[in-house]
């Protein structure tokens, strides 16, 4: 495909004059959330003293932040013209941005402030192509710098430590998240950037011992494939203080729990490349309302809605930064607001599910006196996202819709061969007369690490008791038809079937051919 590639061309004059004032506000709204996160510690003060007032000044820059674009970005203006948008003035009159009708359309430098990429300081990322093919994403030096104050903030907020240790376990390469974490973490942390190494990390804790307050990122799967690294050498977990955070994927209270049985907390974030690193972040408090309302079927309807059974992930967002909408596909659009982010991203839709609540509505629908117990130390007074993921990330079986988070939780929930489970993939399998069973395919961690016989069915019943539980679909199709229990559960070696051809850091869940 041919991207396009349109220049900004002349300005009239009635337009230079709404540029300038438009960039003057834009910058003075920029200028006044970077004083908030001059220091890790007026971040932390902003985060837990937010106004549900602020939520309109965040919407109104939004706003502005797509007129700005109109006339400063050739490729928006562009976009606009396209869609019968130019005269566009609320923000709902604005059309969605996407991969497919934007960055895969439009070429990287139209993208950007007035046309122009090339300058100082602006790095270049690379997605990690999971939805197929890999995408490059540019971000100047300002709006680096803002993320690496918001991700430092965080991290002294949710893992306080008078000696900061952070092993970053993140895929050093072109990827977003390796190179960005490891920069950030170094303005409240000494910082080892390990990449995913099992071996340097175990080197690196027995080289520098347990004097240190250790934070390990990853992503979750291989924060799992540490704890049993580590497990099988009889390292000394007592002695040490480790938490871990994670982000690039979704992880489930099962695989939390697991880790936690070696790990003193875990974490996670929640950004994409398409857009920016660390757009929302867990607290206590978020986990803890995502453990009720696991259990809570009436605060599960107050919150997420009538018959919705997937348990999403929760983190707190700051509006002014990342305006958050969900349209009426229940999809989430974001837009940066932020006047130094190098390629405005307004309105983009990257794909996921989701809701959004203020504090005061998950106070309401929680109780005012479990809400004011439920609170721990960092307490961030922001918005909370409900993310439930990619929306493409199913596959339909008997009427329900079977998702590899809810497949995650039956493998390692009570599962005494958890640690032998390297990863897994789901794929359906045709069968004689023309029917598809879900398959749940499984990579040990080594030739011998457990007899497959009993993993695979000790796996498969606690799939379809998971499922049973938790999807109302899937329950009735098991009472009218027990055949539906028959989940297949296959087993290989490392690197062996669907998984000689998984090489990505971050797992792929869905395959078409197994």
């Amino acid at each position: 495909m041919t991207r396009l590639s349109p220049a900004l061309g002349p300005l009239t004059v009635r337009q230079r004059w709404r540029r300038a004032r438009l960039q003057a506000y834009s910058w003075s709204l920029t200028g006044a959330y970077r004083l908030g996160a001059l220091h890790p510690a007026i971040w932390r003060l902003v985060a837990r003293s937010y106004h549900p007032a602020f939520d309109w000044l965040a919407a109104r820059h939004a706003r502005l932040a797509c007129q700005f674009a109109a006339v400063d970005v050739p490729a928006y203006r562009h976009f606009l013209r396209a869609n019968g948008a130019e005269h566009a003035r609320r923000l709902a009159d604005f059309p969605e941005t996407a991969k497919h009708n934007y960055a895969a359309a439009y070429d990287e430098e139209s993208r950007c402030q007035e046309g122009r990429l090339h300058r100082p300081g602006v790095i270049v990322d690379e997605s990690s192509g999971s939805s197929g093919k890999p995408y490059n994403w540019v971000r100047g030096p300002r709006e680096l710098k803002g993320i690496y104050r918001n991700a430092a903030g965080y991290i002294e907020l949710v893992f306080p430590g008078k000696r900061l240790f952070v092993i970053n376990a993140y895929s050093m390469g072109a990827w977003a998240t390796g190179t960005t974490t490891g920069t950030a973490m170094a303005r409240v942390a000494m910082v080892k950037n390990t990449g995913p190494d099992l071996e340097k990390i175990a080197d690196t804790l027995e080289h520098f011992g347990p004097g240190y307050d250790y934070v390990v990122a990853a992503y979750p799967p291989f924060l799992k494939h540490l704890r049993d690294r580590l497990d099988e050498s009889g390292f000394p977990w007592r002695d040490y203080r480790i938490r871990g955070m994670v982000g690039g994927e979704g992880m489930t209270e099962a695989l939390r729990d697991y880790l936690e049985e070696r790990f003193e907390e875990v974490r996670s974030g929640y950004g994409a490349s398409d857009l920016t690193i660390g757009m929302g972040a867990e607290s206590g408090f978020s986990v803890w309302l995502r453990r009720r309302l696991a259990t809570d079927r009436r605060l599960r309807e107050l919150l997420l809605g009538s018959g919705e059974q997937r348990l999403p992930m929760i983190f707190h967002y700051n509006p002014l930064e990342t305006f958050l909408e969900v349209n009426g596909a229940g999809e989430l659009l974001c837009t940066i607001n932020t006047k130094s982010c190098l390629q405005p991203k307004l309105r983009y839709n990257v794909g996921d599910e989701a809701r959004l609540h203020t504090l005061a509505e998950v106070k309401r629908a929680v109780g005012a006196e479990e809400y004011e117990r439920a609170w721990t130390d960092e307490r961030m007074n922001l918005p909370l996202l409900f993310l439930f993921g990619r929306k493409d990330s199913t596959i339909s079986y008997m009427g329900a819709n079977l998702y590899p988070q809810d497949v995650e939780y039956g493998l390692y929930q009570g599962n005494p061969y958890a640690a032998a489970i390297n990863r897994f993939c789901l794929s359906l399998e045709e069968l004689p007369g023309l029917e598809y069973r879900p398959v749940i395919n499984i990579e040990l961690r080594g030739p011998d690490a457990a007899d497959r016989g009993e993993l695979a069915e000790i796996c498969r019943k606690g799939v379809v008791a998971h499922l049973s539980a938790v999807s109302r679909d899937f329950a009735e199709s098991l009472k009218e038809d027990p055949t539906a229990a028959d989940l297949r559960v296959k087993v290989f070696d490392p690197g062996e079937g669907p998984f000689a051809a998984l090489t990505k850091m971050k797992n792929v869940y869905l395959v078409k051919d197994a």
